[in-house]
Formats: C-alpha cells, sequence, structure tokens
C-alpha cells in the first residue's frame, strides 16, 4: 500500500491519484531542525555580542584620547610657569643693571681663604 499523499495541480484543484498529462506538485511542510534553530539563536547571539564589544571600545578610545588631550594640557601649563619663572628672572636682571644700589656695588671677588 502506498502512503497517502496530497498533490495540487497548477491550477489548484486537489488531487489524490495521478492523472495521465497533469502537471502535479508535491508541497510537503518544511521546518527548521532543532540543530538549525540553536545555530541561528547562536549566530544572533554573536552578532549581538559584537555590537556591544564594539561600542564599548568605542568609548574605551574616547577616554584614551581625552586622557592623551589632559595630559597634553597639563604639559603646556607646566611649560607656561617655567616661561613665566624664566621672565620673572630676565626682567628682575635687566632692573638691577638700571638700579644705582647695583652701579655702586662691588664687583665680587675672592678675597682670600681662612688659614688654620
Amino acid at each position: 500500500m502506498r502512503p497517502e499523499t496530497n498533490f495540487v495541480t497548477r491550477r489548484g484543484a486537489p488531487v489524490n491519484s495521478w492523472s495521465r498529462n497533469r502537471n502535479t506538485v508535491r508541497h510537503t511542510p518544511k521546518s527548521l531542525g532543532s540543530i538549525s534553530g540553536a545555530m541561528i539563536v547562536g549566530v544572533l547571539v554573536l552578532i549581538v555580542g559584537l555590537i556591544y564589544v564594539a561600542q564599548g571600545t568605542k568609548a574605551t578610545n574616547y577616554d584614551y584620547e581625552l586622557s592623551a588631550i589632559e595630559d597634553e594640557i597639563s604639559e603646556l601649563e607646566a611649560k607656561k610657569e617655567d616661561l613665566a619663572v624664566e621672565k620673572a628672572r630676565l626682567t628682575s636682571i635687566a632692573a638691577s643693571q638700571d638700579s644705582t644700589v647695583a652701579a655702586n656695588m662691588d664687583d665680587a671677588n675672592v678675597a682670600g681663604y681662612a688659614e688654620e
């Protein structure tokens, strides 16, 4: 005995037996297996994980850029302070050369050494 199958002609009328000169199409329900379903879920989880990691690394890159900019700012502030000290030293030298007190001072020479 043959298992009973339903065939549908191209015209849409169901036919239960083979007829001569008829185009028949066999329709069987298709479904995914358990392995295929698990693989699809795994791929989806992998894609979501990659998106999450990409967003996390983007935030980390911003932190590194911000840290580099802050380091550059602190370095430039230190140079500014050094230049302010240098400016004060140079202006004090120029001011002391023009003062009358400095003009009346003697040059520094070694007067001698203490003997025992």
